[in-house]
C-alpha cells in the first residue's frame, strides 16, 4: 500500500483541479481497502474515497484528511454473470464485456472512472443504467465493521441515486457483481431515441453489440464526454447537472415560464418519471436561460459542445469553476424557476 503526504489531487480527477491531500493512500486489494477505512474510523481521521475521479469537485484547499484511492484489479466472467473489483476501469470492463457478446451495458461505453463508483451514482446514459443490470454489490459497512453484500434491490436505487449515495459515510464499495445477457451477440433493446437514429434503427430493436458501443463512443466524443487530454473539453465531470424531476405542480408552473418567455408554441422537454412526476432536459434550460456552448470567458466555461458540460480549460481552480456553476444555477432558476442540482460530488465546497 502506497502512502504520499501533501499528495496533488488534480491528476487523480477529470477536472484537473483542487488542492492537495494532506495523506494519500492507493490500495490495491480489498484486504488493504478496509485497512485503510479501519484505521482512519479508528483514529477519527476524515476519509475521501476516490477510484476514478471523473465525479468529484475538490475544492482548492484540499483535503485535510486521508485520502484513499482504490487502485483495486479484478475482472471474473463466468457465463453471463461478471463480477468486477471497484478499482477496474469502467470503460475497459465495457469493452471486454462486448468482446465477449454479452449485453446489458454496452450503451455505457466511454463513461470515465472505476466500476467501484457505478452503483453509487447508478451511473446511466443512452437508455441504459447499472442497476437493470446488478445484482449485488460488495461493500465495506464502517458502521457495522464488516464485509456485506447487498442485493440490487437493497441497494435502493433510483435516478442517479441509490443507499450508497444517500448515507456516503457508511458504505465503501469493493466489488459489483452483474447479470447480463447472451443475446447471440446482440445488444439489449435500444432505448434512447437518438442511439436509435444514429444507428438507423428503431427504439426497441437489438442491433450487433459492437455496432452499439462504437455509435455510443461516437455521439459522446462529438459532446466532449471522452477523454482526452488535448482536449479541454474533456476537462469535466460530464453532466456537471442533473435533469430535474419535477411534480405535476411544478412542470405547469415551468410550462407556464417556457411560454411566457419564449413564446406559446415552445414545448419544452418532458419525460415521464413515475407518477405524478416529469423529468425535463438540464442542458435545454442550460441553453433557453442563455448560457450556450462556450459561455465564458474565463478559465472555467461551457463546454464548446454540450451545454451540460462545465469544463476546466487548463488553468481553472475550484474556485473558478463553482463561480461559472452559481452563474448557470442561478440564470436557470431566474429563467424558468428549477433549480439545477450538482451531479459530481463536492468536496470541500458546496453551490
Amino acid at each position: 500500500m502506497q502512502e504520499l503526504r501533501d499528495a496533488p489531487l488534480a491528476p487523480l480527477t477529470t477536472f484537473r483541479l483542487g488542492g492537495p491531500a494532506a495523506r494519500l493512500v492507493t490500495a490495491t486489494t480489498d484486504a488493504e481497502v478496509i485497512a485503510a477505512v479501519r484505521e482512519a474510523d479508528a483514529d477519527g481521521t476524515p476519509l475521501l474515497i476516490v477510484g476514478g475521479g471523473s465525479n468529484l469537485v475538490i475544492g482548492d484547499k484540499g483535503f485535510a484528511g486521508t485520502v484513499l484511492r482504490i487502485a483495486t484489479r479484478g475482472y471474473e466472467l463466468v457465463g453471463t454473470r461478471l463480477e468486477l473489483a471497484a478499482g477496474e476501469v469502467w470503460t475497459d470492463a465495457v469493452a471486454r464485456t462486448v468482446e465477449a457478446g454479452l449485453a446489458g451495458v454496452e450503451c455505457l461505453a466511454g463513461i470515465p472512472g472505476s466500476a467501484g463508483a457505478t452503483p453509487i451514482q447508478n451511473v446511466g446514459a443512452y437508455g441504459q443504467e447499472v442497476s437493470s443490470t446488478i445484482t449485488e454489490v460488495v461493500a465495506y459497512d464502517r458502521r457495522a465493521g464488516e464485509t456485506v453484500a447487498l442485493t440490487g434491490e437493497e441497494c435502493a436505487f433510483s435516478y442517479r441515486h441509490s443507499r450508497f449515495k444517500s448515507d456516503p459515510e457508511r458504505y465503501v464499495v469493493l466489488r459489483v457483481r452483474f447479470e447480463l445477457e447472451d443475446a447471440g451477440g446482440l445488444s439489449a433493446p435500444l432505448k434512447y431515441a437518438e442511439t436509435a437514429r444514429a444507428l438507423g434503427v428503431e427504439p426497441g430493436d437489438r442491433v450487433p453489440l459492437a455496432d452499439a458501443r462504437e455509435t455510443v463512443l461516437k455521439l459522446r466524443a462529438g459532446k466532449g464526454m471522452v477523454l482526452d487530454a488535448e482536449d479541454h473539453d474533456t476537462w469535466s465531470a460530464g453532466s456537471f447537472f442533473t435533469n430535474p424531476i419535477l411534480t405535476d405542480a411544478d412542470f405547469a408552473a415551468f410550462h407556464a415560464r417556457v411560454r411566457e418567455r419564449l413564446g406559446e408554441a415552445v414545448e419544452p422537454p418532458a419525460y415521464p418519471a413515475g407518477p405524478g412526476l416529469t423529468k425535463t432536459s438540464a442542458a435545454w434550460l442550460i441553453d433557453k436561460a442563455g448560457f450556450t456552448k462556450g459561455y465564458g470567458d474565463g478559465p472555467a466555461r461551457i463546454s464548446t459542445k454540450h451545454t451540460l458540460a462545465l469544463t476546466n480549460r487548463g488553468t481553472a481552480t475550484a474556485d473558478d469553476l463553482l463561480e461559472l456553476a452559481r452563474e448557470v444555477v442561478a440564470g436557470v432558476r431566474e429563467a424558468f424557476g428549477v433549480t439545477l442540482v450538482n451531479e459530481p460530488v463536492m468536496v470541500g465546497v458546496e453551490l
